[in-house]
């Protein structure tokens, strides 16, 4: 099986997931690491705003929808919107991804894909994004 390692610093979030989504359906094994750094593209009030509304529209603690509030959940949760989850053939995509905050020990040495490069619009990082909400 195939292992491909992204390093998602300022990578534009959904073209990341789209990219990893595809991927995954084809078999390949996803591990994306430095999620905190991936950005999403606008205006950061209004992204910060709309993150907190679907927060409070998730309902209840214990019945959901959840949506994360950890940049790495993040990250996975928009894959699995691109993905058709309920069926096994998006479940079984979905086990292939995995994300990280920072690079775990086992993937320090290891050949990494740069997923992105400076935006020179208006932008917020996951990691702040999750500071606010």
């Amino acid at each position: 099986m195939n292992e491909v390692i992204i390093d998602a610093t300022n990578a534009t979030l959904g073209r990341l997931a789209s990219y990893v989504a595809k991927q995954a359906l084809l078999g390949k094994k996803m591990v994306i690491v430095n999620c905190d750094s991936v950005v999403i593209v606008g205006n950061s009030r209004s992204i910060i705003k709309e993150y907190q509304f679907m927060r409070k529209l998730g309902g209840s603690s214990l019945a959901g929808p959840f949506f994360p509030k950890h940049p790495e959940r993040i990250v996975k949760r928009t894959i699995r919107g691109m993905l058709s989850h309920r069926q096994m053939r998006g479940k079984d995509a979905l086990r292939r991804v995995m994300c990280y905050n920072d690079t775990p020990e086992e993937y320090k040495d290891s050949k990494k894909i740069l997923a992105g490069k400076e935006k020179k619009r208006k932008t917020i990082k996951l990691k702040d994004l999750s500071k606010e909400i």
